[in-house]
């Protein structure tokens, strides 16, 4: 006879973040980040867990609120309050805005999360490449 455990639990699914090389002249990206879904209480904090020390407490975080679903004015991440504010940006529909007082502010590009990995590639790439800035000047 043989007996089998339990099933596993399901992994929990890869951070997919990148972030643009710290430069110290302003950028209109600071990297791309393709959630597994718009539901922000699941993927908001991995992605904040995942951010540089450097970056300090994200005390404050923008989304489209269009895209992303229903969630409340504000959560507990790693024991620390996060203020969730949903705006509707035109001009930058596919973005998420994380603020950190007295650190600093970082925009990033948001990959829908049923874009395909052929199509987000190049997506983040371009989202962190500095050498589109340098043409554009």
């Amino acid at each position: 006879m043989i007996t089998t455990g339990p099933p596993a639990p399901p992994a929990h699914p890869l951070l997919r973040l990148r972030l643009a090389p710290h430069s110290t002249l302003p950028r209109r990206l600071d990297g791309a980040w393709w959630p597994h879904s718009y539901d922000l209480l699941a993927e908001l904090p991995p992605l904040l867990a995942a951010l540089p020390r450097a970056w300090g407490h994200i005390a404050s975080v923008t989304v489209n609120s269009a895209a992303w679903s229903a969630a409340p004015g504000r959560m507990f991440v790693s024991n620390q309050v996060v203020r969730l504010r949903r705006a509707v940006a035109p001009h930058a529909p596919d973005t998420v805005v994380l603020l950190a007082p007295g650190h600093g502010r970082w925009d990033l590009l948001v990959v829908p999360p049923e874009t395909t990995a052929e199509e987000a590639e190049p997506l983040m790439t371009a989202a962190v490449d500095d050498r589109g800035r340098d043409r554009q000047e």
